[in-house]
């Protein structure tokens, strides 16, 4: 039987739900209590969970909870995660790691330090989608990966989220900064770490947008960030990959990655979900090879109607919280997790990284690196669900 890891959260907004879910599906951690630096809004979730609320410096010091699960703003999660590192607790934050690539470093270093983890969504490469791309790349299916196509375009955040200020906001708002780490993590994981990007954005498609949800509706909100990216990242391993990132796009009907080897291409499915098909063609003119993922414990379909989280509808698989309960076994058993800081920091060196070339016009190279996570096995996964 797991060790059953006890869980503060602080930020309880849009996402927390998500992770409420997560105790259906992974046996080896409780969110016990909560924080905001909204009492209201805390106590609101304690209300509906059944759960302890508490301050933001109440939670810190609190002996019972052994993981602080940071669910803050982006520009909150650097100083969230320091001071929970500092107060002796393992943590696990939302995405990014932090703004900045310094902030990143000194979280890692303090962890390191202190031997606490520290993990960070996304957790998404996880599920069946990426999971089943990465076996069949280390079968060496499509030969060796030189060329890929990844895209994320759609008309942005303010039609499904009701506080969605952030992510225009000055250096913390932007795709790069909120759908990036998907694309980014997923390709790591397939192809390894990175060694250089250039990229060029568009500046503010519009000056202006307008909250579609919540108690807000209908207010402007001012853009201050660029919300269009394109970016060409070059892997050490020389692979090469075009990434379009953007909130200035109504539809579009390209596939969200495409990786070109030696030997054939793949589709791999879309990053920002846990499941989906992979697709292979081995010979030009031959129809697309399907390899399904919905017996895949981390692929099965389990949004079975639609939910107030973007992309989630009865087709999907969402098991958001994996990554925190594969942490929690890892700390139990003294394993390095996947989810980890380094892969974490690396993809936030390849955020700022993109934003800097865009910038100036000018390539940028990557200056951190990291180990690709090792294939998450069913037997290890088994070890963690219910």
């Amino acid at each position: 039987m797991s060790k059953v890891f006890k869980v503060g959260l602080i930020g309880c907004g849009h996402i927390a739900e998500t992770y409420f879910r997560a105790h259906k599906y992974f046996n080896n951690f409780k969110i016990i209590k909560c924080a905001d630096i909204k009492e209201e809004v805390s106590k609101k979730c304690a209300k509906i969970y059944n759960i302890e609320s508490k301050t933001v410096n109440q939670l810190f010091k609190d002996k019972e909870v052994e993981i602080i699960l940071n669910l803050t703003p982006p520009k909150a999660h650097y100083i969230i995660s320091k001071k929970s590192l500092l107060h002796g607790k393992h943590v696990y934050s939302e995405k990014p790691m932090a703004i900045n690539l310094k902030d990143g470093k000194e979280l890692l270093k303090i962890a390191n330090r202190k031997r606490l983890y520290i993990g960070n969504a996304p957790d998404t490469f996880l599920g069946g989608g990426n999971q089943k791309s990465k076996e069949l790349i280390e079968k060496n299916i499509i030969g060796k990966v030189n060329l890929g196509n990844a895209i994320f375009a759609f008309p942005g955040v303010q039609s499904y989220h009701p506080n969605p200020e952030p992510w225009f906001a000055k250096k913390e708002g932007g795709p790069v900064i909120d759908m990036g780490p998907y694309y980014l993590t997923a390709l790591v994981n397939l192809l390894g770490p990175a060694k250089e990007v250039k990229a060029a954005s568009l500046i503010k498609g519009s000056k202006f947008r307008t909250i579609g949800i919540g108690p807000k509706k209908g207010k402007k909100i001012k853009v201050e960030s660029p919300t269009t990216y394109f970016s060409t990242i070059v892997f050490e391993n020389n692979s090469i990959i075009r990434l379009t990132l953007s909130f200035d796009v109504i539809a579009h009907q390209r596939n969200h990655i495409e990786l070109y080897g030696t030997e054939g291409s793949m589709i791999v499915p879309d990053p920002n979900m846990f499941g989906g098909s992979v697709y292979v063609c081995k010979k030009l003119g031959s129809p697309w090879q399907e390899f399904r993922t919905h017996k895949m414990p981390l692929g099965k379909i389990n949004i079975r109607s639609q939910s107030s989280r973007a992309n989630e509808s009865p087709t999907n698989a969402n098991y958001r919280g994996v990554g925190l309960a594969e942490m929690a076994y890892c700390i139990e058993n003294k394993k390095r997790h996947r989810c980890n800081g380094e892969v974490s920091v690396h993809v936030l060196d390849l955020i700022q990284s993109t934003m800097y070339s865009a910038r100036t016009n000018k390539p940028k190279k990557i200056n951190t690196t990291c180990k690709s996570p090792k294939l998450f096995s069913l037997k290890e996964i088994k070890k963690i669900l219910k």
